[in-house]
């Protein structure tokens, strides 16, 4: 079975399945170094060539550059991330934007990095677009390639666009119960060439044979995964209205061979604007089921039950992200905004 791939920059491709790296970040339990490294050639040697990653994820970098070593070079892509931190916002300056990329560097053990999304928690502190043209000026340098964003609003990337950067991507939260980039987003990009790339079309797990039919889960919950999805149902129709929706998944999943998160991750990649999907694994338990959601073909008898149980279901208020930027809200709450001091 071969991996779709896509052009998300002249020159530059990528597997349309990127290998996520958040659940290596140690809030999923512990992390076995010999065996991640492992699975990451597992899902290379598969087709899964792009992987995620970010400045924040403590210990992944490293991970990665360590795996690094045993492919040729370029065989891999490495999308990481620069998220400076909530509390030095207002005073961030271009040594410290260079000190982070170069950490990364270092840590991924690369001249240049394949691309660096950045992120700003909130725009009222300091100037986030001095910030991004500091990272343009480290791809001047040579030190990036290329550069992308994650988790602005479509205001904001319509101004980056518009004042001239060359934004390739924009890593988002996208599945069946998290609709917001059809909203506003995904127009905007498809329209102007930035390529989604998108997470939690799993649900981080949620959408799954394991909980067709289950109870909702009281807490505490067994990973952070859980707690912010668990979010997303509520906001989507409730635990009653995703029970109904795995059934119909289910469904769908047993007509075409292939499990729910096949049909979850295909529905997503056939979505207008969306690039790849991000599949948050923390080994490669689920890698055949994953990749055959990258070449699975929905009938049109499914998609139509689909969209039919969608359009009746909730949306998540707002554009992308805008949940989570309310610090005051439950979805801000459970959010970590100094990673990369730790890290």
């Amino acid at each position: 079975m071969t991996v779709p791939r896509v052009v998300l920059a002249p020159r530059y491709e990528i597997s349309r399945i990127v290998k996520g790296g958040w659940q290596l970040a140690g809030g999923h339990g512990t992390v076995d170094r010999a065996r991640a490294i492992e699975d990451m050639a597992a899902f290379a040697d598969a087709g899964v060539t792009s992987f995620d990653c970010a400045d924040i994820y403590t210990g992944v970098e490293s991970l990665i550059g360590e795996f690094l070593t045993t492919r040729h070079p370029g065989a891999v892509q490495v999308h990481t991330k620069c998220v400076p931190d909530l509390d030095r916002l207002a005073t961030l300056e271009f040594r410290d934007l260079e000190r982070s990329v170069a950490r990364s560097r270092d840590r991924l053990r690369v001249d240049a990095l394949d691309l660096v999304q950045f992120h700003w928690w909130d725009y009222a502190q300091g100037d986030w677009m001095a910030a991004l043209d500091h990272l343009a000026a480290l791809r001047t340098r040579g030190w990036v390639r290329h550069l992308g964003i994650t988790n602005f609003d479509t205001p904001s990337l319509v101004r980056m666009l518009d004042a001239g950067h060359e934004v390739v991507s924009h890593q988002v939260q996208y599945s069946m119960l998290d609709r917001r980039p059809a909203t506003e987003m995904a127009p905007v990009a498809q329209a102007r060439g930035v390529g989604l790339l998108c997470y939690g079309a799993l649900a981080g797990g949620f959408l799954g044979e394991r909980w067709l039919g289950q109870p909702e889960p009281s807490e505490p919950l067994e990973n952070r995964s859980l707690v912010k999805y668990r979010l997303i149902i509520e906001e989507a129709g409730g635990w009653a209205r995703f029970q109904a929706l795995l059934a119909l998944l289910h469904g769908i999943a047993r007509s075409h061979g292939v499990g729910i998160g096949a049909v979850a991750v295909a529905w997503v990649l056939a979505q207008p604007g969306v690039s790849a999907v991000i599949a948050g694994a923390r080994d490669r338990s689920h890698l055949t089921d994953t990749i055959a959601g990258a070449t699975l073909r929905l009938s049109g008898e499914a998609r139509g039950a689909i969209d039919a149980f969608l359009a009746e279901t909730p949306v998540p208020p707002g554009d992308v992200y805008a949940l989570e930027r309310d610090r005051e809200g439950r979805h801000g709450r459970i959010m970590r905004y100094g990673l990369n001091a730790t890290s």
